[in-house]
């Protein structure tokens, strides 16, 4: 059985990613540092599953990931531990040049040591897939245009500059020490069991409670939305099928304004909590603000996913339509869940894990 080591395991995508790689019959090292954003009831399902097993961790920390290496003897990693939200990236860089930057060198000098007391065969079979985003690529001024991996690099924000320094640091690796490496970068993920600081969660969660639902400027800034399990079977893709040192976009195929997406979401909530209305609202849509924009506000993102379609055979399931009932139904049927997140409950599943 295949080892294969997941940071960011506790993550909105990791925890899916663990998921997947367990059903294809993987030993699955999770590995966090359960950060505000990481939740352990996200992976509660898997808990006892014999082939899995937690450890809490920072990826700045090389000696703690070098033993872990050491310990478990991965064939593979897929690195997703990063710091994501462009509004805290925002109001707090800091922590993002750490995680993102930082915490990616550590993890590839970790795993160049790691190599070098491997077998021949060992080193041979490994792969490193760094999942990074498509806000590297920055804004997309022509209406025709998709981001190609190609595409040249123009961040707009600390998080995307972060996630594109340490794109960068992973192909200096490969290029300089031959680290067996793969680079993927996604479109906007959603699905269930995502942080509420996110858009859609954050919408449907606002909605429930009556509170405002909030769009930047306009609402017509555009993004390609990738259901969160279709991108985990993409990433488990890359890892068995992937060419070392090659780049995969790995994309949804909806392309949505953000003011689409939460009309979408007030619609699916009428149809199916139409009783869970707050006071004596009408509409869910009538809970929408526009507010001010936020700084550096990319227009349009758009993935073109054909490369990974061609050469791995790899297309999405979900439309954005199934993806999103799916999702604001889980919502609805999971109140627990969402509930101990924004009460700060989900904290007190970590005693025992150095809190």
């Amino acid at each position: 059985m295949k080892t294969i080591l997941i940071t960011g395991a506790a993550g909105f995508i990791g925890s899916s990613l663990v998921r997947e790689a367990l059903q294809r019959g993987y030993r699955v090292v999770a590995v966090d540092k359960l950060t505000y954003a990481g939740n352990l009831t996200s992976l509660k399902e898997v808990a006892d599953h014999p082939h899995f097993e937690f450890e809490r961790a920072d990826i700045c920390d090389g000696e703690k990931i070098r033993s872990l290496l050491k310990q478990y003897e991965p064939g593979g990693i897929l690195h997703l531990a990063a710091e994501s939200h462009v509004d805290r990236s925002i109001d707090g860089p800091e922590a993002f040049i750490v995680t993102n930057i930082q915490g990616t060198f550590s993890m590839l000098e970790a795993v160049r040591s790691y190599l070098e007391s491997c077998e021949i065969s060992a080193r041979s079979d490994f792969r490193f897939v760094h999942v990074s985003t498509d806000e590297v690529y920055g804004d997309l001024p022509d209406k025709e245009a998709f981001f190609t991996e190609e595409t040249a690099y123009n961040p707009s924000s600390p998080y995307a500059a972060t996630k594109a320094s340490s794109d960068h640091l992973v192909r200096a690796w490969f290029r300089s020490f031959n680290t067996p490496v793969l680079i993927t970068n996604c479109s906007n993920n959603y699905g269930a069991r995502q942080f509420p600081e996110k858009l859609i969660p954050h919408i449907i969660l606002s909605a429930l409670a009556g509170k405002p639902l909030s769009v930047y400027g306009d609402g017509n800034q555009i993004r390609d939305w990738l259901y969160v399990d279709d991108h985990a079977t993409a990433l488990m893709t890359v890892l068995e099928k992937g060419s070392i040192g090659e780049t995969y976009n790995i994309g949804g195929q909806n392309e949505k304004k953000n003011i689409e997406v939460v009309r979408s979401i007030c619609s699916l909530l009428e149809e199916l909590a139409p009783e869970q209305k707050k006071g004596e609202l009408s509409r869910y849509e009538d809970l929408i603000t526009f507010v001010k924009d936020r700084p550096g506000h990319d227009v349009r993102y758009a993935i073109d996913a054909s490369k990974i379609k061609r050469e791995l055979g790899w297309v999405p399931l979900e439309t954005f339509e199934t993806g999103l009932e799916k999702t604001v139904s889980w919502y609805l049927n999971h109140h627990q869940w969402w509930e101990d997140v924004l009460s700060g409950e989900y904290r007190l599943n970590r005693k025992g894990l150095g809190e």
